[in-house]
């Protein structure tokens, strides 16, 4: 038996377990081994039943007098069992489990752990956990009991595989298979951390709280520095192989380039651009993440480095998740670059530049239909990606192999706290545009509660007679049933059309119309032939109407901070004042005061770091790599690990590149680059 020995060669794991174990994600002794309990429960503390205390979390030894099964008026099972200790008796009530009775049999001797509840003069441990005292099971180190008069691990689970199935069988594998875990983490980073072993050990069957904190930081640490390492090899790897010639800048033409521009550039679109340029000027081909606020001016940034591509006569393409996205691009790019002889060409599911043409473009700007075999791209020396973390880690390389060593720029209006950047993107140079334009005014944003949503809708009727244009996104196309608290865009869009904005016009927008009913549709609205857009969040990106004032946002609840204040920068692009309302169908003080913090801050890189408090990374940045960040204990939230881990990975490469000198490394590392960079 060795880590990899499949679970279906493990005796008592039949098929039926198979099947359950694969939902979890378990195929192997390793798997199962690093799957780890999510919360403990303390039945650590012994007592006689003479003097339990209502509330508390306790194990108790006795023996049972009688165990019967007990049917409701509702069919349901109820198994009771009496418990005696000698001090007094005490009942155990479990639900749906009537095959108890054949388990327990009056006269054993069982332990017993659970929470005290009275019910008139009837003291109980209800669902409690229990274990025969005769051939008590125990852990093989410490000698503790698996179930009870501990802290006994709770895990993931599944239909028809509990927490106690999980405790027994790896109760069983870890004696056998920890002498096989090799701890491949050098002396030199792993300070006073526990062994991987212990940590392994402790994580499962802990002897304290003190230990089980232990044994997080240290499983969390391994986790968080092999995704560091893994992305910083990456880098150094790439460097070194690809090469490429590069870029002749020519300072006047670009200074005349931007002094052209109808707006004075910032002081940090003037910074990120000299980095950008400094990455060009090199032999090895960029690969930089910029990251600014939605308005901060990337798309400009991007297009002064699309002018110094086509200088040194190569094409360019710039891909875009959605067809709005690349439209709007499309759209601001030509305005920019055609006065200077570049023709911008646009390549999507519905349009395609080789119809237009008669020449390839020197900028092609399209979406995932860029990936298409039937477009050669052997001629790109630099590929502009934008809201990149919407794009797999498999489309960004395929674009890449179909290029000759580009340069890659990805771009991304989504606030995410540096250091999390540095670990979702390690393999990028990071540049931040924190700056918006001059003059533009903050938007102003409150949250409205029910009673004051009529106020806010007349406050909309006001802004429209002024000759503005609203904005109205729910989270949903349509009612669903399982969310029925949700507003959703097709019924409301009826709702306010005849209820409360009659005499206005009235748009629908959302994902599952035709991609030319979506241009119709954004046409209308930055013509002015429509007064109102119903949406759902398919205008987080790619939307930009300056005369657009107001963004309501229904359901507030439903959406993070950083994805609000994505939202919000939909509206402010103009010069007149304009105004973000929160709605919500749940009206909890959580709930309000998380909405608040946007009244409260403009800044989406604090939002975003509140969000990661307040709701965790794993819905943050749950869904934007595709499972490429399946953390099973540590935390994106965790800063201060983050820092530490990636400390630690430079300050191994710096020593060994190759990781030649740590071979358990390298071996480790070959595992984990295979889920951070799939083919």
């Amino acid at each position: 038996m060795d880590l990899k020995t499949p679970l279906a060669g493990i005796s008592g794991i039949g098929p039926a377990y198979i099947s359950r174990l694969q939902i979890l994600g378990l195929s192997n002794i390793e798997d199962l081994i690093h799957h780890y309990p999510f919360r403990y429960d303390d039945f650590s503390s012994s007592s006689s039943i003479s003097e339990t205390k209502v509330g508390e979390k306790i194990t108790i030894q006795g023996e049972i007098w009688s165990i019967d099964n007990v049917y409701t008026r509702t069919r349901k099972v109820l198994t009771r069992a009496l418990l005696n200790d000698g001090s007094g008796t005490i009942e155990l009530i479990w639900f749906h489990q009537p095959w108890l009775t054949k388990n327990i049999k009056a006269g054993d001797k069982i332990q017993a752990s659970g929470k005290v509840n009275r019910k008139g003069s009837k003291v109980s441990l209800v669902a409690p956990a229990w274990e025969k005292i005769d051939g008590l099971q125990v852990t093989p180190t410490n000698n503790q009991p698996i179930h009870t008069g501990r802290l006994v691990p709770i895990y993931p689970e599944t239909y028809g595989l509990s927490s106690k199935w999980f405790r027994l069988k790896i109760s069983k594998i870890l004696p056998t298979t920890l002498p096989l875990v090799e701890d491949p983490l050098p002396s030199e980073i792993k300070e006073n951390m526990l062994p991987l072993k212990e940590a392994l050990e402790e994580i499962h069957f802990p002897q304290d709280f003190e230990k089980v904190k232990k044994a997080k930081y240290r499983l969390s640490f391994d986790e968080l520095f092999f995704i560091q390492l893994a992305t910083q090899k990456k880098r150094l790897d790439w460097q070194k192989k690809e090469t490429t010639k590069g870029f002749v800048i020519d300072e006047k033409k670009v200074e005349k380039f931007i002094k052209s521009l109808p707006f004075t550039l910032t002081s940090a679109q003037n910074r990120v651009i000299q980095e950008i340029i400094q990455d060009l000027k090199k032999e090895h081909p960029m690969n930089r993440l910029v990251q600014g606020e939605v308005g901060s001016g990337k798309t400009v940034v991007a297009a002064v480095i699309l002018y110094l591509a086509y200088l040194n006569n190569l094409q360019s393409v710039v891909m875009a998740p959605t067809e709005i996205l690349a439209f709007q691009h499309h759209q601001t790019l030509t305005k920019l670059l055609e006065p200077l002889g570049i023709e911008v060409g646009i390549y999507t599911g519905s349009r395609k530049f080789t119809k237009d043409h008669k020449s390839e473009p020197q900028v092609i700007v399209g979406t995932h239909a860029l990936l298409s075999d039937k477009i050669d791209l052997k001629k790109v020396g630099l590929v502009v990606v934008d809201e990149q973390q919407r794009f797999g880690v498999e489309q960004r390389g395929v674009i890449r192999t179909k290029a000759s060593s580009p340069h890659f720029l990805t771009m991304t209006a989504t606030p995410i706290p540096r250091t999390v950047a540095l670990t979702l993107y390690g393999d990028l140079d990071l540049s931040v545009i924190d700056e918006l334009p001059k003059g533009r005014k903050e938007v102003k944003t409150h949250f409205v509660p029910q009673r004051k949503r009529a106020d806010a809708y007349q406050f909309i009727k006001g802004e429209i007679k002024k000759g503005h244009q609203i904005y109205i996104v729910t989270p949903l196309i349509e009612e669903s049933e399982t969310l029925q608290s949700a507003k959703a865009a097709k019924v409301e869009f009826e709702r306010l059309k005849k209820d409360i904005f009659p005499e206005y016009k009235l748009g629908l927008l959302h994902g599952k119309l035709k991609s030319k009913e979506k241009e119709e549709v954004i046409n209308l609205f930055k013509n002015h032939e429509i007064d109102i857009l119903v949406s759902t969040s398919v205008v987080e990106v790619g939307v930009d109407v300056p005369n657009a004032t107001v963004m309501v946002i229904e359901g507030g609840e439903r959406f993070g901070l950083a994805q609000l204040h994505q939202l919000r920068g939909r509206v402010g692009r103009g010069e007149d004042q304009s105004y973000n309302f929160l709605f919500t169908g749940e009206e909890s003080p959580q709930v309000i005061n998380r909405l608040k913090n946007l009244e409260r801050t403009h800044d989406g890189l604090k939002l975003a770091e509140l969000d990661l408090q307040i709701r965790g990374s794993g819905e943050i940045f749950g869904t934007l790599q595709s499972g490429r960040w399946n953390l099973k204990i540590a935390s994106l939230s965790d800063i201060k690990l983050l820092e530490q881990t990636r400390a630690s990975a430079t300050k191994i490469l710096a020593f060994s590149p190759n990781l030649d000198k740590y071979p358990l490394l390298q071996a480790k590392l070959t595992i984990a680059e295979d889920i951070i960079f799939p083919d």
